[in-house]
């Protein structure tokens, strides 16, 4: 399951030609049973449309990662779409409980725009099911839950009050310092996996642990809601009905957020409107906060003198096959955050909007 670290890895990466190749898939038969053609049709697309702009052993190193790719599609065990991102040097499938169009995309970077809004829409999220015997981590997009399962969860505590015995002469105060400092290093860890983003985070856990959670770590701010209980044998779908209604309201409470910066960034003329505009003012690192419709796409090109100007239709290494994703990408890089929102919203802003820091 894509998060957004591998977003931030994807977005990373220039180099000409990078291949995107994305397309809904399904998870149960018989409709699973289309996503091989869609997939091999996709596939002959993007080879004719390589092969129109590079040579045939331009391409060799390229195509020969992307056939090895697409044979390593599960198709028993996909989810509601996939991405196929392929270079010379890198290439990677990716899974994701989120549909997208089927597109084929050539430029010089991959297009992560699809997957950045349904990591928006869908709400990706964490679930902390605390526990001296086994923290556990489990990462959420929409209605999906998958545990974190490596060298760092499930997290037991260890030592006084878990392995070993408590000191004979030990009160009450020490056994929970000794969970505090045990749900601090659970804290700690978990920074190697949102690095600087917000994360949405859902704790769960029996009150005591949930407080001294909450005393102690750096992502206070970002619980959304807690669930209350001992979860150490509750499985992923048992777990679900109690917390989507929270990520579902707290993504409410982003995209109204959102929207009311946008009113009072208008009043203090910090907005910048228009497709146009807002690649300007993203390029030149002003973007706080992008609103964007959730079916914006355009293609564009630079001009020589290095003029932002619309195209009618995509194709070629000059073409940003969709330039909404090219300023997700520019924005998100230069620090700002993202928010898609119901199409219709933006009218009078022409589907596109920027906050500006300044």
């Amino acid at each position: 399951m894509i998060t957004r670290r591998d977003l931030k890895q994807l977005q990373s990466l220039v180099k000409i030609p990078a291949l995107s190749i994305l397309l809904p898939t399904h998870r149960t038969s018989p409709d699973n049973k289309k996503d091989p053609i869609l997939v091999k049709n996709l596939v002959d697309e993007a080879t004719n449309r390589l092969k129109e702009e590079f040579s045939v052993r331009e391409l060799e190193p390229l195509l020969n990662r992307l056939e090895t790719l697409v044979n390593e599609i599960d198709y028993r065990y996909t989810l509601d779409g996939l991405a196929i991102f392929v270079s010379h040097d890198f290439g990677k499938i990716y899974y994701f409980p989120f549909s997208v169009p089927p597109r084929v995309i050539i430029d010089k970077t991959f297009a992560t725009r699809d997957l950045v809004y349904g990591l928006h829409r869908s709400q990706s999220y964490w679930v902390f099911l605390l526990s001296q015997a086994s923290t556990r981590l489990l990462a959420g997009t929409g209605e999906t839950l998958e545990e974190v399962q490596d060298e760092n969860f499930p997290m037991p505590m260890t030592g006084p009050g878990a392995t070993e015995t408590i000191p004979y002469d030990a009160d009450s105060s020490y056994v929970d310092d000794r969970h505090r400092r045990f749900f601090q290093q659970v804290d700690r860890a978990f920074t190697s996996y949102v690095e600087d983003e917000s994360p949405l985070l859902i704790v769960g856990g029996v009150v005591r642990q949930i407080s001294f959670f909450q005393e102690v770590s750096q992502y206070t701010n970002a619980i959304a809601g807690t669930l209350t209980g001992n979860f150490d044998k509750a499985t992923l779908s048992e777990l679900l009905p109690d917390v989507w209604p929270i990520v579902q309201s707290a993504r409410e409470k982003q995209r109204q957020d959102a929207l009311e910066s946008l009113d009072a960034a208008m009043g203090t003329k910090t907005v910048g409107s228009t497709i146009g505009e807002a690649w300007r003012l993203a390029q030149e690192g002003r973007g706080k906060l992008l609103l964007v419709e959730k079916n914006y796409h355009v293609p564009a090109i630079l001009t020589e003198d290095g003029q932002f100007q619309l195209v009618d239709e995509p194709g070629g290494t000059e073409v940003m096959d969709d330039a909404v994703d090219e300023i997700i990408e520019v924005v998100l890089a230069k620090g700002g955050d993202v928010a898609m929102v119901d199409d219709g919203t933006l009218s009078i802003h022409q589907r596109i909007a920027l906050i500006l820091r300044y």
